[in-house]
């Protein structure tokens, strides 16, 4: 919990400190930014590996499940990155690359989830 308050006690003074850039010298407060972003999103991963680990315990429990456990960390990890670089491309003042990107997202987390509608769709088969 404490490094959660750290963590949002630097983006918070990441923010405050682009603010002050905004103004005169816009790239920097850019640049300020993306540094901010970068080291909040390293730390999350970090905190996706305990994640993952846990989520590996689970596999023990599921019987013949495990593709689907590991399609919903891979639809996590591609709404992290895409939420991520999206929201570098707003504050960057791009906001039709950010929409791409998003869309992207959108897609691919669609594509990734079509096994499991698949498995649906052969259970709803086998009770007809």
């Amino acid at each position: 919990m404490t490094v959660l308050i750290k963590i949002a006690f630097l983006g918070i003074a990441g923010v405050l400190l682009a603010i002050q850039f905004r103004g005169s010298k816009s790239e920097y407060a850019t640049y300020i930014g993306l540094a901010v972003g970068l080291i909040i999103f390293f730390f999350s991963i970090r905190q996706v590996e305990a994640v993952t680990a846990q989520f590996s315990r689970i596999k023990g429990y599921l019987n013949g499940a495990e593709e689907y456990l590991s399609i919903l960390l891979k639809v996590i990890g591609i709404t992290y990155i895409c939420e991520f670089s999206s929201g570098i491309c707003k504050d960057a003042g791009y906001q039709s690359v950010a929409g791409q990107i998003e869309i992207l997202g959108k897609l691919t987390v669609m594509f990734s989830g079509l096994p499991i509608l698949f498995a649906v769709i052969e259970q709803i088969q086998s009770f007809l």
